[in-house]
């Protein structure tokens, strides 16, 4: 496959999912600042510092109010990880390799774009906030859905789940990162009932909730919750099923061949085997979650290189 090809299908990916979980980090912020009572600027300033757009924001804005940070994270254009420059960007590399695609999926990445940006052409207020996530993160379940559906499993299946996954793991490290060490307002608020329920808020805005108490009896805990995020192999977003198919992904596309992505990725996935999470937190989750943030830029700049993606 030509190097153009496989990034246009990786970078698709990455953009999809990227808006829906842009999105989810907005829903985020919404829930912890209603449950906190009132709404005020330090949520608000963590979902921008979270997305890493806080410097380009106040290039923008002076404060940090929901108004400004929700519309400049959904329909900013000066904002390129905005949900729609992410899908506008999909769009644009799902024309570029469309005829790897299957007509399907195209055709749901072409509805995405046209029902997102009809629906983001004017500020998204609080009362319509919830309404435009939902359709954000429908959309791109349509769009996996017709993945999984209609694709063969092959090096082009490979390089879309790559984007995937990769970008999943970024985020999951970052809206785990927002609660532990942005959101939280103090250490003595470590373990009170404001703490859990901003855990349990993390979970409701991942999906997770449901599936967490599916296998976890008793009160919800910073611990347990960190645990299912992180290490738990049966959660899909969390960050050892993202890491064990990416490397189940870069070995069907490095066979024959020992690529230095197909060596990071199985040393990042050997780090989160075989750990518990007491480990994690006596290191520091925020330290820890840093560390993986980094550790998954690095290798999708090496997956770029070794795969010749603007070769």
């Amino acid at each position: 496959m030509l190097g153009r090809t496989a990034g246009g299908l990786f970078w698709m990916f990455r953009y999809l999912e990227r808006s829906e979980n842009t999105a989810r980090l907005l829903e985020t912020g919404l829930r912890i600042a209603l449950t906190g009572g009132q709404v005020n600027e330090s949520e608000w300033e963590s979902i921008a510092t979270t997305a890493g757009v806080r410097s380009a924001y106040l290039e923008k804005f002076d404060t940090f109010d929901q108004a400004n940070v929700t519309n400049y994270l959904l329909r900013d254009l000066d904002n390129p990880s905005s949900v729609l420059s992410c899908i506008e960007a999909a769009r644009s590399n799902a024309r570029m390799v469309r005829t790897a695609l299957s007509s399907e999926v195209w055709e749901a990445v072409n509805e995405a774009w046209m029902t997102l940006k009809e629906e983001l052409k004017r500020p998204v207020s609080v009362k319509n906030l919830a309404q435009v996530i939902r359709s954000i993160r429908q959309h791109s379940s349509l769009v996996r859905g017709a993945l999984h559906g209609t694709m063969l499993r092959n090096d082009i299946f490979d390089f879309c789940r790559l984007g995937t996954f990769t970008e999943r793991a970024d985020n999951t490290a970052r809206i785990l990162d927002v609660k532990y060490y942005v959101l939280l307002p103090s250490a003595a608020y470590v373990g009170s009932s404001m703490d859990n329920m901003q855990w349990e808020t993390i979970l409701r805005s991942v999906s997770a909730f449901r599936s967490f108490r599916w296998l976890n009896e008793g009160d919800a805990t910073p611990k347990s919750i960190a645990d299912f995020l992180i290490l738990d192999k049966r959660m899909p977003r969390s960050l050892a099923f993202c890491y064990a198919k990416i490397v189940g992904n870069l070995s069907f596309l490095g066979e024959g061949d020992t690529l230095p992505c197909v060596t990071l990725a199985e040393q990042i996935n050997a780090r989160l085997t075989g750990r518990n999470i007491d480990e994690i937190f006596d290191e520091g989750l925020h330290e820890f979650l840093k560390c993986a943030i980094g550790d998954t830029g690095r290798l999708a700049a090496q997956i770029q290189e070794d795969f010749r993606f603007y070769g």
